[in-house]
């Protein structure tokens, strides 16, 4: 994993060393990405940058849908159809925004980002 998103010591035209003007600050640190599965919910809680907690979902089990004139009901998920973010996402079954899900209720689409809100929120596909 790198260390930050930031290249502070990147090298000159002329092929030497540059040296950085600073050290890395802990907000620049990277993380690995929380990606969520179809499974028994299990929820992680991390502290972030202002002393906010986040909450994000490493499984879920299931998703709130909705449907235009209708009400929002909670439909298990049976398993990930489709993800068009990446092919692999789609291979190893994560749930992303955009993600295609087959539910007892029907095909659906997600429009939250559980690994950042906590929650699966998706639409009836037709």
């Amino acid at each position: 994993m790198k260390k930050s998103m930031e290249n502070l010591a990147t090298s000159k035209i002329t092929g030497g060393r540059r040296r950085p003007l600073r050290i890395r600050r802990k907000y620049e640190i990277d993380r690995y990405p929380n990606e969520a599965l179809a499974g028994k919910q299990v929820t992680v809680t991390r502290a972030v940058r202002g002393g906010a907690n986040k909450t994000a979902l490493k499984t879920a089990d299931f998703v709130n849908l909705s449907s235009p004139g209708a009400k929002t009901v909670r439909s298990k998920i049976l398993k990930v159809l489709e993800n068009p973010t990446n092919s692999d996402y789609q291979r190893r079954g994560i749930i992303t925004r955009g993600a295609i899900l087959e539910t007892e209720a029907g095909n659906c689409r997600v429009v939250s980002r559980p690994g950042q809100d906590g929650a699966v929120n998706a639409v009836l596909v037709k």
